[in-house]
């Protein structure tokens, strides 16, 4: 399907086309739909921790963030690395454990980060987004719309 010379195509379940001028909506398919976000939630991720932290802060890998499913940088308790390198393998490598690395030197743990990216989300007009980790491994309740 085209529309405003987009091709929506057929599969599309939920769109929505803003002017970025007046925030008129242009078109719109069940727009409010919660979708699953998977590994998009990584780029809120690594926005929270360029505002948190200094990327050349050095990092100890702890326990809990080893062996994490999905896509993985295979890190090594007590390895130590930057934060930079870990955003590297965050963002090239869709590494799950480098994200919780990271959430874990912010934040503590990865529900303390996951409520930082939900407050910039809401700073961001994201208001029916919500994270509950830091890496977008399934959860019911890690959605957006």
């Amino acid at each position: 399907m085209k529309t405003l010379g987009l091709d929506i195509g057929t599969t599309t379940v939920s769109a929505i086309v803003l002017d970025a001028m007046t925030g008129r909506v242009l078109y719109a398919r069940d727009p409010d739909r919660k979708s699953l976000i998977a590994s998009t939630t990584k780029i809120m991720t690594a926005l929270v921790v360029c505002e948190q932290t200094n990327v050349l802060d050095r990092v100890r890998i702890p326990q809990e963030a080893v062996g994490i499913e999905g896509s993985s940088m295979y890190l090594k308790t007590g390895e130590v690395m930057t934060v930079q390198d870990l955003l590297y393998g965050l963002m090239l490598k869709s590494g799950n454990d480098a994200a919780n690395v990271i959430a874990i030197h912010i934040a503590g743990n990865t529900d303390s980060f996951a409520e930082l990216m939900n407050q910039k989300a809401q700073s961001l007009g994201a208001y029916n987004t919500n994270f509950v980790n830091p890496s977008g491994v399934h959860d019911e309740n890690h959605y957006t719309t």
